[in-house]
């Protein structure tokens, strides 16, 4: 029985609901068995539920799946002339096509992004497709308010693919055409957004103050805004407006990102993109219908199959009593095989017991210095810079004691307090970065890519989702980082670096690549000069994974992966 329109636009409606509440393993399900419904029977929902299909893939990070549903709807809307040309249908279908040009065009993005270094000629490819989408969007020329709302986004979006691609005048450009366009209509959300990607120009170009002001604007915006879209904005902001304002010295950064560590915290989902996986493996249309083909198929061989497999049993049969008397004869030459080897496994747990007690060994002595280094640093920090403060401001108000001119020796002694303070605090900070420890690692990573970029090499980062977490394996994933760092700087003779860090499903994965001479493996693997045997020790006690992927005058690429271990909860009362 065919089902009317009615009854496809009320499924659609449901499904788009569960969509909404982010239910995206029932939507999915259910999409599926709506999109073959209404292929043949009506062609709005079709278009709509395949938006659908492929925003719950874009949503959940499965962006080459998402790519398949924007590109087929987009293909047969533009076929589609009875309903471009429908009068009734046209502004809802414009408006579809263009949502389609603008997922394609960010799930291309997402993509570059997320690319590797080396194949240059993919993200060629994944750059390209993401402009000409975009341009697709810009050259629409129709000034209705919902079809701007779109073009705003791809505004928003092109800034900051320029700011990731260093061009910053066109990422200013794009940041203030999308401000203009969302504050016209009133779409807050979107504008603090826009907001957002122009003070990371600012703060880029260190422009710390202007970076400040904007980022407070946009937060001004949704200020009262608790929903997803908007706590998630939040959170970003919070982050980048507390590093502006640690540049400026304003140490009320420590509250603003504690705030956004907090919201990132609420937000974390680790699970979605497993049962997605699973559910368009399970429901997949196309899939669905080979399996009945399959099924009509076997019914028909049934009988045959049986008699084949009666056969085919019978000499199995026989092979297998042959194989039985063989193996037999084999059995009494293997027991002395066996005992060589049971011999050799146990000289070879032998050893591995040795090594392993190596590697705890090294592993303590790591241990150690860096809890000592960090008593130490926070002695310093947090006691002694206290007390000559304190000393400072005594020595200040003794100067309001003298009615004439103060003596030479207060002058003396106060400059002599702020040259100690200043060696404290650069002494702490050797030990132990201090933005380590208040900002996390994102901010540590950012700020070794500051201090030892100079005119000979550039070191960038990029770095994603990341929070806080406890505070040794902090310290350890900052002194690994490090490590590698001071290699790339003693012997790589790079112009460029990248460190490249990011959490998924419950870990941490580090890209340290360089663009120098590379070494061979087999031979460095040892030299104690590179550090790697202490690396190696410490990932491995860490239950981590550590691979190089190197050659002389190929560049150096090192992966980390690394579980990690979750700071402490406090519970309020």
């Amino acid at each position: 029985m065919q089902l009317n329109d009615s009854v496809l636009i009320k499924s659609f409606k449901n499904v788009d609901k569960l969509y909404k509440e982010k239910k995206f393993d029932v939507a999915l399900k259910n999409a599926f068995t709506l999109l073959d419904s209404s292929k043949n029977k009506n062609r709005s929902v079709f278009y709509k539920t395949n938006y659908l299909i492929g925003n719950i893939f874009y949503e959940t990070l499965s962006f080459n799946d998402g790519i398949k549903y924007f590109r087929v709807n987009v293909d047969n809307m533009l076929n589609d002339s009875l309903l471009l040309d429908n009068k009734d249908e046209n502004l809802e279908s414009k408006l579809l096509l263009i949502q389609n040009y603008l997922r394609l065009g960010s799930s291309y993005h997402k993509l570059k992004e997320r690319s590797n270094v080396k194949d240059k000629e993919q993200i060629k490819n994944y750059r390209d497709s993401t402009l000409y989408y975009y341009k697709k969007i810009l050259d629409f020329n129709d000034l209705n308010k919902i079809y701007l709302d779109t073009k705003a986004k791809a505004y928003s979006n092109l800034s900051a693919f320029y700011i990731n691609d260093s061009l910053y005048d066109l990422a200013t450009k794009y940041a203030n055409k999308s401000i203009k366009i969302h504050k016209l209509n009133n779409n807050k959300i979107n504008q603090a957004a826009a907001l957002g990607n122009l003070a990371s120009i600012y703060l880029i170009k260190e422009d710390f103050n202007l970076a400040k002001e904007i980022y407070l604007e946009g937060l001004d915006l949704i200020k009262n805004d608790n929903s997803s879209k908007a706590v998630r904005f939040k959170a970003s902001l919070y982050a980048n407006l507390s590093w502006a304002m640690y540049k400026l010295k304003d140490y009320k950064a420590y509250e603003f990102q504690e705030i956004s560590y907090g919201i990132k915290d609420e937000l974390r989902d680790t699970e979605i993109r497993g049962i997605v996986k699973k559910i368009n493996a399970e429901y997949d249309v196309n899939t669905v219908k080979k399996l009945v083909l399959k099924e009509e198929e076997n019914k028909r061989l049934k009988n045959q199959r049986t008699f084949w497999l009666l056969g085919i049993g019978s000499v199995i049969i026989i092979i297998t009593l042959l194989f039985a008397l063989i193996f037999y004869k084999l059995r009494q030459k293997n027991l002395s095989l066996k005992l060589s080897q049971t011999q050799l496994v146990q000289s070879q747990n032998l050893e591995k017991i040795k090594s392993d007690s190596q590697v705890r060994i090294l592993n303590a002595t790591i241990d150690g210095k860096e809890s000592e280094r960090k008593q130490i640093a926070e002695t310093l920090h947090d006691s002694i810079s206290a007390l000559l403060s304190s000393a400072n401001l005594h020595l200040q108000a003794t100067r309001g004691l003298f009615k004439g001119e103060t003596p030479v020796e207060i002058d003396k002694t106060q400059k002599i307090i702020k040259e100690a303070s200043q060696s404290i605090r650069d002494l702490s900070h050797t030990l132990v970065s201090s933005v380590l420890l208040k900002f996390g690692l994102k901010y540590a990573i950012k700020e070794i890519a500051e201090k030892y970029s100079n005119s000979q090499i550039k070191i960038d980062t990029r770095i994603g989702e990341t929070r806080r977490y406890e505070q040794n394996f902090e310290i350890k994933v900052y002194n690994i980082i490090q490590e590698f760092v001071n290699n790339i700087l003693k012997h790589s003779k790079a112009e460029k670096a990248m460190i490249k860090i990011d959490e998924a499903d419950g870990k941490l994965y580090l890209r340290i690549s360089d663009d120098g001479v590379g070494f061979d493996k087999n031979k460095v693997v040892n030299k104690e000069g590179l550090g790697l045997n202490q690396i190696d020790a410490r990932i491995q006690m860490m239950q981590g994974e550590f691979n190089i992927d190197t050659a002389p005058k190929s560049g150096t690429v090192i992966k980390v992966v690394l579980p990690i271990l979750e700071k402490k909860q406090v519970n309020l009362v």
